[in-house]
């Protein structure tokens, strides 16, 4: 199968140079990668949140209410878990919804967040705390 031109078949099989990308290549390019990052973003306040959770749930298990002078302090230390715990399922929340997830009860039910935490959301944290964020 040849044809009079030898270097026809070797032309043909040639690759081809790289053609120029369209505005709708790469704005699906962009897409996916704004997307992934919003992936990125949201599996990061997921475990933001978990170690909120977590950490309050582990104080509340591990220290009762003290009865004498220490009452202020552990008030104090159960606050500002309270505070982040309420800032990081407020952060969780809106980034959910920028991707389109609007179902909070599914957040809430799921990561079993507690009735003190939900009340904090959206407060934002009291202290130098914030700042660190």
């Amino acid at each position: 199968m040849t044809t009079g031109r030898p270097g026809l078949i070797f032309q043909a099989m040639a690759p081809r140079s790289p053609q120029p990308q369209t505005s709708r290549v790469r704005g699906n390019v962009l897409e996916y990668e704004i997307v992934q990052e919003q992936a990125a973003a949201l599996g990061r306040l997921g475990g933001a949140l978990e170690t909120a959770l977590t950490s309050l749930a582990a104080f509340d298990a591990a220290e009762g209410p003290p009865v004498d002078d220490a009452l202020s302090s552990w008030k104090g230390s159960r606050t500002q878990l309270l505070e982040a715990a309420g800032y990081a399922l407020w952060c969780f929340i809106v980034q959910r919804e920028a991707c389109g997830l609007r179902d909070q009860g599914t957040i809430i039910r799921d990561y079993r967040v507690p009735a003190e935490v939900r009340n904090r959301m959206g407060l934002f944290p009291s202290g130098p705390s914030r700042s660190s964020r």
